[in-house]
Protein backbone atom coordinates (compact mmCIF):
# COMPACT_ATOMS: atom_id res chain seq x y z
CA UNK A 1 0.00 0.00 0.00
CA UNK A 2 1.33 3.28 -1.47
CA UNK A 3 2.04 5.59 1.82
CA UNK A 4 0.23 8.95 1.59
CA UNK A 5 1.88 12.42 0.58
CA UNK A 6 2.23 15.61 2.15
CA UNK A 7 2.98 18.47 0.57
CA UNK A 8 5.51 20.61 1.43
CA UNK A 9 5.78 24.94 1.21
CA UNK A 10 9.07 26.37 2.12
CA UNK A 11 9.67 29.91 2.57
CA UNK A 12 12.93 30.73 2.30
CA UNK A 13 15.74 29.68 0.00
CA UNK A 14 18.85 30.37 2.32
CA UNK A 15 21.15 28.14 4.49
CA UNK A 16 18.12 27.02 6.59
CA UNK A 17 16.14 26.45 3.17
CA UNK A 18 19.04 23.58 2.03
CA UNK A 19 19.13 22.05 5.55
CA UNK A 20 15.59 21.59 5.67
CA UNK A 21 15.04 20.90 1.73
CA UNK A 22 18.11 17.53 2.24
CA UNK A 23 15.91 16.44 5.35
CA UNK A 24 12.85 16.03 3.41
CA UNK A 25 14.50 14.22 0.52
CA UNK A 26 16.72 12.19 2.87
CA UNK A 27 14.48 10.61 5.51
CA UNK A 28 12.35 8.15 3.56
CA UNK A 29 15.35 6.48 2.40
CA UNK A 30 16.90 5.88 5.77
CA UNK A 31 13.57 6.16 8.13
CA UNK A 32 10.01 4.37 7.81
CA UNK A 33 7.82 7.30 7.70
CA UNK A 34 4.39 7.43 6.98
CA UNK A 35 4.11 10.16 4.82
CA UNK A 36 6.44 10.68 1.83
CA UNK A 37 7.33 14.24 2.08
CA UNK A 38 6.65 15.72 -1.54
CA UNK A 39 8.51 19.20 -2.39
CA UNK A 40 5.65 20.93 -3.22
CA UNK A 41 6.93 24.87 -3.71
CA UNK A 42 9.71 27.04 -2.96
CA UNK A 43 8.42 30.56 -1.67
CA UNK A 44 11.25 33.57 -2.21
CA UNK A 45 11.04 37.37 -3.11
CA UNK A 46 13.75 37.02 -5.69
CA UNK A 47 12.11 34.86 -8.51
CA UNK A 48 15.54 33.95 -9.71
CA UNK A 49 17.39 32.96 -6.76
CA UNK A 50 13.89 30.73 -6.05
CA UNK A 51 13.62 29.49 -9.33
CA UNK A 52 17.19 28.43 -9.17
CA UNK A 53 16.57 26.83 -5.74
CA UNK A 54 13.99 24.86 -7.42
CA UNK A 55 15.96 23.30 -9.88
CA UNK A 56 19.00 22.56 -7.50
CA UNK A 57 15.96 20.49 -4.54
CA UNK A 58 13.48 19.82 -7.17
CA UNK A 59 10.35 21.77 -5.99
CA UNK A 60 7.45 21.08 -8.54
CA UNK A 61 6.71 25.50 -8.65
CA UNK A 62 7.70 28.91 -7.12
CA UNK A 63 6.18 31.39 -5.44
CA UNK A 64 6.90 35.09 -4.96
CA UNK A 65 4.67 36.21 -1.99
CA UNK A 66 3.73 34.13 1.07
CA UNK A 67 0.49 34.99 0.96
CA UNK A 68 -0.46 32.80 -2.30
CA UNK A 69 1.65 29.99 -0.33
CA UNK A 70 -0.20 30.04 2.76
CA UNK A 71 -3.66 30.12 0.58
CA UNK A 72 -2.70 27.44 -1.62
CA UNK A 73 -4.96 24.07 -0.97
CA UNK A 74 -2.17 21.54 -2.33
CA UNK A 75 -0.34 22.34 0.13
CA UNK A 76 -0.16 20.66 3.45
CA UNK A 77 2.46 21.78 5.73
CA UNK A 78 4.66 25.18 5.73
CA UNK A 79 8.34 25.21 6.05
CA UNK A 80 9.39 28.64 7.69
CA UNK A 81 12.71 29.19 6.98
CA UNK A 82 13.22 32.58 6.27
CA UNK A 83 14.30 35.54 8.52
CA UNK A 84 13.40 35.81 11.83
CA UNK A 85 11.01 39.68 11.01
CA UNK A 86 9.01 36.97 8.64
CA UNK A 87 8.25 33.98 10.95
CA UNK A 88 5.08 35.67 13.31
CA UNK A 89 3.45 37.35 10.23
CA UNK A 90 3.46 34.13 8.39
CA UNK A 91 3.60 31.56 11.21
CA UNK A 92 -0.26 33.57 12.55
CA UNK A 93 -1.32 33.20 8.58
CA UNK A 94 -0.73 29.26 8.24
CA UNK A 95 -2.44 28.33 11.57
CA UNK A 96 -5.54 30.74 10.81
CA UNK A 97 -5.30 28.44 7.28
CA UNK A 98 -5.39 25.21 8.66
CA UNK A 99 -1.53 24.28 7.77
CA UNK A 100 0.81 22.24 9.70
CA UNK A 101 3.69 24.43 10.38
CA UNK A 102 7.11 24.30 11.12
CA UNK A 103 9.43 27.12 11.88
CA UNK A 104 13.36 27.78 12.31
CA UNK A 105 14.48 29.10 15.49
CA UNK A 106 13.78 31.38 17.00
CA UNK A 107 10.34 31.04 16.89
CA UNK A 108 10.21 35.16 17.30
CA UNK A 109 11.92 38.25 17.94
CA UNK A 110 10.68 38.50 21.03
CA UNK A 111 9.01 36.75 24.01
CA UNK A 112 5.33 38.79 23.08
CA UNK A 113 5.81 37.66 19.33
CA UNK A 114 6.19 34.37 20.22
CA UNK A 115 2.86 34.18 22.20
CA UNK A 116 1.28 36.04 19.86
CA UNK A 117 2.67 32.70 17.08
CA UNK A 118 1.68 30.11 19.91
CA UNK A 119 -1.91 31.57 20.38
CA UNK A 120 -2.45 31.50 17.27
CA UNK A 121 -1.09 28.13 16.50
CA UNK A 122 -2.98 26.35 19.43
CA UNK A 123 -6.28 28.57 18.82
CA UNK A 124 -6.69 26.42 15.07
CA UNK A 125 -4.86 23.07 16.88
CA UNK A 126 -2.50 22.81 14.17
CA UNK A 127 0.06 20.68 14.45
CA UNK A 128 3.75 22.80 15.36
CA UNK A 129 7.46 22.09 15.95
CA UNK A 130 10.37 24.50 15.59
CA UNK A 131 13.33 23.43 14.14
CA UNK A 132 16.10 23.16 17.01
CA UNK A 133 17.90 20.42 15.42
CA UNK A 134 21.29 20.03 18.34
CA UNK A 135 18.59 18.41 20.31
CA UNK A 136 18.43 15.31 17.21
CA UNK A 137 22.73 14.79 17.65
CA UNK A 138 22.64 10.93 18.69
CA UNK A 139 25.14 12.01 21.38
CA UNK A 140 23.28 15.08 23.07
CA UNK A 141 19.82 12.47 22.93
CA UNK A 142 22.06 9.66 24.51
CA UNK A 143 22.64 12.35 27.51
CA UNK A 144 19.18 13.15 27.95
CA UNK A 145 18.75 9.28 27.84
CA UNK A 146 21.18 9.45 30.70
CA UNK A 147 20.06 12.63 32.19
CA UNK A 148 16.85 10.67 32.62
CA UNK A 149 17.26 7.38 33.78
CA UNK A 150 19.06 9.37 36.97
CA UNK A 151 22.91 8.34 36.47
CA UNK A 152 24.53 11.74 37.29
CA UNK A 153 22.28 12.43 40.14
CA UNK A 154 21.06 15.63 41.69
CA UNK A 155 22.76 18.07 39.19
CA UNK A 156 24.94 21.02 40.08
CA UNK A 157 25.63 22.86 37.19
CA UNK A 158 25.58 23.11 33.48
CA UNK A 159 27.67 25.50 31.35
CA UNK A 160 28.30 26.26 27.98
CA UNK A 161 28.96 27.82 25.13
CA UNK A 162 28.91 29.06 21.54
CA UNK A 163 31.40 30.51 19.76
CA UNK A 164 31.98 32.77 16.09
CA UNK A 165 34.19 35.09 14.98
CA UNK A 166 33.08 35.83 11.29
CA UNK A 167 31.37 39.70 12.47
CA UNK A 168 34.92 40.69 13.87
CA UNK A 169 35.64 43.38 10.75
CA UNK A 170 34.54 46.82 11.03
CA UNK A 171 34.29 46.61 7.41
CA UNK A 172 31.29 44.22 7.16
CA UNK A 173 27.91 45.73 6.52
CA UNK A 174 24.50 45.36 8.63
CA UNK A 175 21.01 44.13 6.71
CA UNK A 176 19.70 42.90 3.83
CA UNK A 177 20.17 39.00 2.32
CA UNK A 178 23.24 37.32 4.28
CA UNK A 179 23.79 39.71 7.05
CA UNK A 180 19.89 40.26 7.93
CA UNK A 181 21.14 38.68 10.99
CA UNK A 182 23.42 42.19 11.97
CA UNK A 183 20.21 44.18 11.58
CA UNK A 184 18.56 44.63 15.41
CA UNK A 185 14.80 45.05 13.50
CA UNK A 186 15.28 42.06 11.53
CA UNK A 187 16.74 39.68 13.98
CA UNK A 188 15.54 40.73 16.91
CA UNK A 189 18.88 40.51 19.42
CA UNK A 190 22.15 39.04 18.37
CA UNK A 191 24.02 36.25 19.64
CA UNK A 192 21.94 36.08 22.43
CA UNK A 193 18.46 35.42 19.99
CA UNK A 194 20.45 33.04 17.83
CA UNK A 195 23.46 31.09 19.58
CA UNK A 196 22.60 31.30 22.69
CA UNK A 197 19.10 30.50 21.73
CA UNK A 198 20.40 26.68 20.80
CA UNK A 199 22.28 26.55 24.08
CA UNK A 200 19.23 27.99 26.23
CA UNK A 201 16.98 25.06 24.24
CA UNK A 202 19.13 22.49 25.02
CA UNK A 203 20.08 23.19 28.76
CA UNK A 204 16.25 22.97 29.42
CA UNK A 205 15.64 20.07 27.59
CA UNK A 206 18.30 18.52 29.16
CA UNK A 207 17.97 20.00 32.82
CA UNK A 208 14.57 21.41 32.98
CA UNK A 209 13.24 25.28 33.08
CA UNK A 210 15.55 28.81 33.73
CA UNK A 211 13.86 30.44 36.69
CA UNK A 212 16.08 33.63 36.64
CA UNK A 213 19.29 34.89 35.13
CA UNK A 214 21.95 38.02 35.63
CA UNK A 215 23.88 38.92 32.29
CA UNK A 216 26.00 41.18 30.33
CA UNK A 217 26.17 41.88 26.62
CA UNK A 218 28.56 43.96 24.89
CA UNK A 219 28.36 45.77 20.89
CA UNK A 220 32.16 46.33 19.67
CA UNK A 221 31.51 47.92 17.04
CA UNK A 222 28.58 50.55 16.68
CA UNK A 223 28.06 51.64 13.91
CA UNK A 224 27.69 50.25 10.25
CA UNK A 225 27.12 50.72 6.68
CA UNK A 226 23.24 49.09 5.93
CA UNK A 227 22.96 47.71 2.84
CA UNK A 228 19.88 48.38 2.40
CA UNK A 229 19.81 51.96 3.31
CA UNK A 230 23.56 53.02 1.96
CA UNK A 231 24.05 54.62 5.66
CA UNK A 232 26.22 54.29 8.24
CA UNK A 233 23.91 53.37 11.49
CA UNK A 234 23.64 52.29 15.01
CA UNK A 235 24.03 48.83 15.07
CA UNK A 236 21.35 47.64 17.52
CA UNK A 237 21.96 43.71 17.89
CA UNK A 238 24.41 41.93 20.72
CA UNK A 239 27.77 41.10 19.36
CA UNK A 240 29.00 38.88 22.59
CA UNK A 241 26.00 37.73 25.47
CA UNK A 242 27.12 35.91 28.66
CA UNK A 243 24.93 35.01 31.94
CA UNK A 244 24.27 33.17 35.15
CA UNK A 245 21.72 31.14 35.59
CA UNK A 246 19.57 29.87 38.09
CA UNK A 247 17.56 26.27 36.93
CA UNK A 248 14.34 25.43 38.56
CA UNK A 249 16.00 22.39 40.08
CA UNK A 250 18.46 23.94 41.82
CA UNK A 251 21.54 23.80 39.47
CA UNK A 252 23.79 26.71 38.29
CA UNK A 253 24.01 27.32 34.60
CA UNK A 254 26.55 29.22 32.99
CA UNK A 255 26.24 30.62 29.63
CA UNK A 256 28.44 32.60 26.85
CA UNK A 257 28.34 32.88 23.30
CA UNK A 258 30.08 35.71 21.03
CA UNK A 259 30.96 36.28 17.47
CA UNK A 260 34.20 37.87 18.31
CA UNK A 261 36.17 34.75 19.18
CA UNK A 262 39.09 34.72 16.56
CA UNK A 263 39.72 31.26 15.45
CA UNK A 264 36.49 30.05 16.40
CA UNK A 265 33.57 29.27 13.09
CA UNK A 266 31.29 27.55 15.19
CA UNK A 267 32.49 26.12 18.80
CA UNK A 268 29.55 24.93 20.42
CA UNK A 269 30.09 22.90 23.54
CA UNK A 270 28.13 21.84 26.84
CA UNK A 271 29.35 20.09 29.87
CA UNK A 272 26.56 18.80 32.81
CA UNK A 273 27.78 18.00 36.44
CA UNK A 274 25.95 16.16 38.67
CA UNK A 275 26.77 14.26 41.95
CA UNK A 276 27.65 11.02 40.42
CA UNK A 277 28.74 12.24 37.27
CA UNK A 278 29.51 14.18 34.65
CA UNK A 279 28.98 14.71 30.91
CA UNK A 280 30.51 17.01 27.94
CA UNK A 281 29.62 17.05 24.13
CA UNK A 282 31.53 19.16 21.25
CA UNK A 283 30.05 20.11 18.32
CA UNK A 284 33.10 19.62 16.52
CA UNK A 285 33.50 16.12 17.76
CA UNK A 286 29.71 15.68 17.44
CA UNK A 287 29.75 12.14 17.31
CA UNK A 288 31.22 11.47 20.85
CA UNK A 289 30.03 11.88 24.32
CA UNK A 290 32.58 12.74 27.06
CA UNK A 291 31.57 10.70 30.38
CA UNK A 292 32.93 10.61 34.13
CA UNK A 293 31.35 7.92 36.30
CA UNK A 294 32.29 8.48 39.77
CA UNK A 295 31.08 5.24 41.05
CA UNK A 296 33.48 3.38 38.95
CA UNK A 297 36.31 1.00 40.57
CA UNK A 298 38.79 4.03 41.94
CA UNK A 299 41.45 2.64 40.37
CA UNK A 300 39.74 2.46 36.70
CA UNK A 301 37.88 5.74 36.97
CA UNK A 302 38.39 8.46 34.21
CA UNK A 303 36.63 10.38 31.71
CA UNK A 304 35.55 8.07 28.83
CA UNK A 305 34.47 8.92 25.44
CA UNK A 306 31.77 7.35 23.81
CA UNK A 307 31.71 6.71 20.28
CA UNK A 308 28.44 7.15 19.37
CA UNK A 309 27.84 4.81 16.47
CA UNK A 310 26.14 1.69 17.43
CA UNK A 311 22.73 0.60 16.26
CA UNK A 312 21.74 0.74 19.92
CA UNK A 313 22.49 4.62 20.29
CA UNK A 314 20.02 7.04 19.97
CA UNK A 315 18.80 7.24 15.46
CA UNK A 316 22.57 5.44 14.32
CA UNK A 317 20.74 1.72 13.62
CA UNK A 318 19.17 4.02 10.13
CA UNK A 319 22.23 5.03 9.23
CA UNK A 320 25.84 2.72 8.86
CA UNK A 321 27.15 0.34 10.08
CA UNK A 322 29.11 0.80 13.73
CA UNK A 323 32.35 3.10 13.77
CA UNK A 324 30.90 4.70 10.64
CA UNK A 325 30.06 8.21 11.77
CA UNK A 326 27.24 11.25 10.73
CA UNK A 327 27.22 14.74 10.79
CA UNK A 328 25.21 18.30 11.01
CA UNK A 329 22.55 17.56 8.01
CA UNK A 330 21.47 14.18 9.89
CA UNK A 331 20.18 16.21 12.75
CA UNK A 332 17.66 17.58 10.15
CA UNK A 333 17.09 14.35 8.64
CA UNK A 334 16.05 13.09 12.43
CA UNK A 335 13.87 15.94 13.04
CA UNK A 336 12.16 15.77 9.98
CA UNK A 337 11.47 11.82 10.99
CA UNK A 338 10.64 12.66 14.29
CA UNK A 339 8.07 15.15 12.92
CA UNK A 340 6.56 12.81 10.54
CA UNK A 341 6.16 9.70 12.84
CA UNK A 342 4.69 12.33 15.37
CA UNK A 343 2.27 13.38 12.30
CA UNK A 344 0.39 10.45 12.16
CA UNK A 345 -0.05 9.73 15.60
CA UNK A 346 -1.37 13.00 16.60
CA UNK A 347 1.36 13.27 18.92
CA UNK A 348 4.26 16.31 16.92
CA UNK A 349 7.24 15.80 19.22
CA UNK A 350 9.32 18.60 20.97
CA UNK A 351 9.98 21.54 20.88
CA UNK A 352 6.62 22.99 19.93
CA UNK A 353 6.11 26.57 19.38
CA UNK A 354 5.52 26.77 23.29
CA UNK A 355 8.43 25.19 23.89
CA UNK A 356 10.60 27.86 21.62
CA UNK A 357 8.64 30.56 23.62
CA UNK A 358 10.16 29.59 26.84
CA UNK A 359 13.68 29.67 25.56
CA UNK A 360 12.72 33.32 24.03
CA UNK A 361 11.33 34.29 27.56
CA UNK A 362 14.72 33.25 28.94
CA UNK A 363 16.42 35.46 26.10
CA UNK A 364 14.12 38.74 27.13
CA UNK A 365 15.54 37.67 30.82
CA UNK A 366 18.97 38.04 29.38
CA UNK A 367 18.42 41.47 27.47
CA UNK A 368 17.17 42.76 30.64
CA UNK A 369 19.39 41.82 32.96
CA UNK A 370 22.33 43.39 31.22
CA UNK A 371 20.45 46.29 30.39
CA UNK A 372 19.00 46.76 34.04
CA UNK A 373 22.13 45.14 35.40
CA UNK A 374 20.19 43.02 38.18
CA UNK A 375 18.53 39.38 38.24
CA UNK A 376 15.70 38.59 36.03
CA UNK A 377 12.79 36.77 36.61
CA UNK A 378 12.09 34.52 33.83
CA UNK A 379 8.95 34.71 32.60
CA UNK A 380 6.89 31.34 32.34
CA UNK A 381 5.68 29.47 29.12
CA UNK A 382 2.99 27.62 30.74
Amino acid sequence: MSKPRLNIGIVGYGFMGRTHSNAFLRVPNFFDVPYVPVLKAVCGRNRARAEAFQQTWGYDSVETDWRRLVERKDIDVIDIASSNDTHAEVAIAAAQAGKTILCEKPLGRSGAESKAIVEAAERASVPNMVWYNYRRVPAVTLAKDLVSEGRLGRIFHYRAKFLQDWTISKDLPQGGEGLWRLDVQVAGSGVTGDLLAHCIDTAMWLNGSIESVAAVTETFIKERKHNLTGKVEKVGIDDASAFLARFANGSLGNFEATRYARGHKALYTLEINGENASIIWDLHDLHRLQYFDHRDEGRLRGWRSIHITDGDHPYMKHWWVPGLQIGYEHTFVHQAADFLCGLANANVPAPSFRDAMATDYVTDAILAAAKNDNWEKVNSAR
